[in-house]
Order: structure tokens, then C-alpha cells, then sequence
């Protein structure tokens, strides 16, 4: 189900529900293809529907968790390689959108745990809040998941950012 951000929500609810909600137009766009439709790269740069969600998932841990302090599972790639773009062989669909889902998790627990004025610092030594964050991961998102409409109209026609009426 794709959530709908809350006319009325507090700042906090408001920005984590419309992150929520794109999260899930992401997986969406996997749903109804097979394994070779969500690796196959569609762009000169080897993008992928696949990629985009392993990156997201790889830049929610780093936002989230790292810059916070917090817990985040170790990555068995290197993303200043731009490795979390990419597919490895023996990288499943399945395990994909799992390490995903485990990249929300901990999110989650962040955003819930936290103030919106908690500092962390980032992977490049700025000072920056979680208000901030989830801004930055908004926007991140509501972009990769506009790519992935691109790519889902290419690979089959369906367009739109979710699955019949709202």
C-alpha cells in the first residue's frame, strides 16, 4: 500500500511519511518483473531498477545509522566504487530487496528515536541534523524512484507511482 502523506502531521510525521511513501513507490516499481528485467541496464552509466534499490539501501544505512552513531550492518561492497549501483552475479533479487528492507528498519528506528534536531556527522564531515537527513533522503528517493519510472515504462509500459487507485 502506498502511503499518503497526512495534510495536518507534524513536521516529523509529515517527513518521514512522505519518505515512507516513496520507499514504497521503489519497491513497486520491482513488482511484476522477472530477475532479468531488474538487473538489465538501461542507461550508458549501467543503471538498473535493481541498483537503484541497492543504492538506496546502502545510503540509508550511511545517512541514518552511520551518521548518527548507530548500528548498521556491514556492506559487502564498496559504494566509493560505485558498487552499491551495481549488480554482482550472485547478488539475488530477493537478497536485494531484503538488505533493503533492513535499511528502512534502521532507519526507522533512527527517526524514531532521535529529535529532528539530533546532530550527526556525515561521511564527509559536515555537521548535520536529522531534520536535515530527511530532507536530503527525501529528495534522494523522490529522484531514484523518478529514474525508476523511466526505466519500469521502458522495460514494460507501466508507468505512475503506484499500482491502480489510491
Amino acid at each position: 500500500m502506498i502511503r499518503r502523506v497526512p495534510f495536518t502531521g507534524d513536521e516529523k510525521q509529515s517527513l518521514h511519511t512522505g519518505l515512507d511513501r516513496h520507499r514504497d513507490v521503489v519497491l513497486w516499481k520491482l513488482e511484476g518483473l522477472d530477475d532479468e528485467q531488474v538487473r538489465r541496464p538501461m542507461t550508458p552509466s549501467g543503471t538498473s531498477l535493481l541498483g537503484l534499490v541497492k543504492h538506496l539501501a546502502c545510503v540509508e544505512y550511511g545517512w541514518f545509522c552511520d551518521t548518527f552513531g548507530r548500528e548498521a550492518e556491514p556492506l559487502w561492497f564498496d559504494p566509493f566504487e560505485n558498487e552499491d549501483m551495481t549488480i554482482a552475479p550472485d547478488e539475488t533479487t530477493a537478497a536485494i530487496v531484503d538488505f533493503y528492507g533492513r535499511a528502512r528498519a534502521a532507519a526507522d528506528r533512527t527517526v524514531r528515536e532521535l529529535p529532528l534536531d539530533a546532530l550527526g556527522t556525515s561521511w564527509n564531515g559536515n555537521e548535520v541534523s536529522l531534520r536535515w537527513v530527511l530532507i536530503h533522503m527525501l529528495e534522494d528517493t523522490v529522484r531514484h524512484a523518478g529514474h525508476m519510472d523511466i526505466l519500469r515504462e521502458l522495460t514494460d509500459g507501466a508507468t505512475g507511482d503506484f499500482p491502480g487507485p489510491p
